[in-house]
């Protein structure tokens, strides 16, 4: 990024191809929305890009980068006002497609329809601080920089996330029961 900072615009490029599909999975599982998730990254890149002059690197380029992909995300949520989202678990789909007893295959999917529920179901916030712990692999420290706050807060966040998501899919599961 401090190659872009000084003129060599060509390492956007770069940078882009590096970074995009983290990017996108992170607001993808904020939103459940696969256009408007593709239409973020640009205009997350867009950002960078317009205002490179002011990315110091005393930081990591991935912390300012999810900085300025939270002001995107919380943009749209402020253009559109969405409250029920749809939260994609990636992956365990194609995990069921493998499995040949139908009756597990239907017990996993109506697992995962609950994991989704009670993914939804959760405070942004705290659906934020897992996606970016659990789908994105981020540090502490990374969500740390990223959210401006400690470490510990950061792991408190986390095991308090966690502990929802457990109730609200145990819920879930009773429901369907």
């Amino acid at each position: 990024m401090l190659k872009v900072k000084s003129g060599d615009l060509d390492k956007m490029a770069l940078l882009f191809k590096r970074y995009h599909q983290p990017l996108y999975g992170f607001l993808f599982h904020m939103t459940g929305q696969r256009e408007s998730s593709e239409d973020m990254v640009q205009t997350v890149f867009y950002r960078l890009l317009k205002s490179r002059h002011t990315f110091t690197g005393e930081g990591e380029f991935k912390t300012w980068m999810y900085h300025v992909a939270r002001n995107v995300l919380s943009d749209h949520f402020k253009g559109s006002r969405r409250a029920g989202i749809h939260v994609d678990i990636a992956g365990l789909e194609e995990k069921l497609a493998g499995d040949t007893r139908l009756i597990e295959r239907v017990e996993k999917r109506l697992a995962v329809q609950a994991l989704q529920k009670a993914m939804a179901a959760l405070s942004p916030e705290s659906r934020e601080i897992l996606v970016l712990s659990r789908f994105q692999e981020l540090s502490g420290a990374e969500i740390a920089g990223i959210l401006d706050i400690s470490v510990g807060a950061v792991k408190v966040r986390i095991f308090r996330a966690i502990s929802q998501l457990k109730a609200l899919y145990l819920e879930q599961q009773t429901e369907i029961e």
